[in-house]
């Protein structure tokens, strides 16, 4: 059971906030449901009966959050060559509800868009896990949308010169990065 003002995760939706939680009567049957307010003003009802079994969880916490931007910066794991199996096991990590999973969609998807670009159902699943990705950050973090991007793009592009890049010297790349205090430092 959840509460209003909980901060929760709703697979292929995103992090959001409980707003309230009401009684509806929906084709002649009351039920009591959620209402979370989701990024974008978007506004969801769950029932409150299915919520668990649908996925709704609590976000993360603040280690956990490091451990997902760990995954950012690791080399991508390995995707199977036809686009139809690999959008099918992406898809599969996302509606697992797994941060840790939809953070190696977002990787990997990534990597792939750099090297040789991506088919129009693969940047439209890229652009909704890297929603998902950011939503919940922002939300165990503590931040904006727009420093959790900007976080999420250095370590992607990071990594992928670190691991991708033959023209590089490893040894030279600075892993630079805004910490969510606001201070300066480096990640190594």
């Amino acid at each position: 059971m959840f509460n209003v003002g909980d901060k929760i995760v709703y697979p292929m939706h995103g992090a959001g906030v409980i707003d309230s939680i009401e009684e509806k009567d929906i084709l002649g049957k009351k039920q009591s449901y959620y209402i979370l307010k989701m990024p974008g003003e978007v506004k969801v009802m769950v029932p409150t009966a299915k919520a668990e079994e649908v996925g709704v969880r609590n976000i993360i916490d603040k280690s956990s959050a490091e451990k997902v931007i760990g995954i950012l910066e690791k080399d991508e794991t390995e995707m199977d060559k036809n686009w139809n199996k690999r959008y099918r096991d992406n898809m599969d990590k996302m509606k697992s509800g797994d941060i840790y999973e939809v953070a190696d969609v977002v990787r990997n998807l990534s990597f792939k868009q750099k090297e040789k670009g991506l088919s129009t159902g693969e940047k439209k699943m890229l652009n909704n896990a890297r929603q998902i990705l950011v939503s919940e950050l922002v939300l165990a973090e503590h931040s904006t949308q727009e420093e959790v991007e900007q976080l999420v793009d250095n370590k992607i592009n990071t990594s992928f010169m670190m691991f991708r890049s033959e023209d590089v010297n490893k040894e030279s790349v600075v892993n630079k990065f805004i910490p969510f205090d606001g201070t300066t430092g480096t990640n190594n």
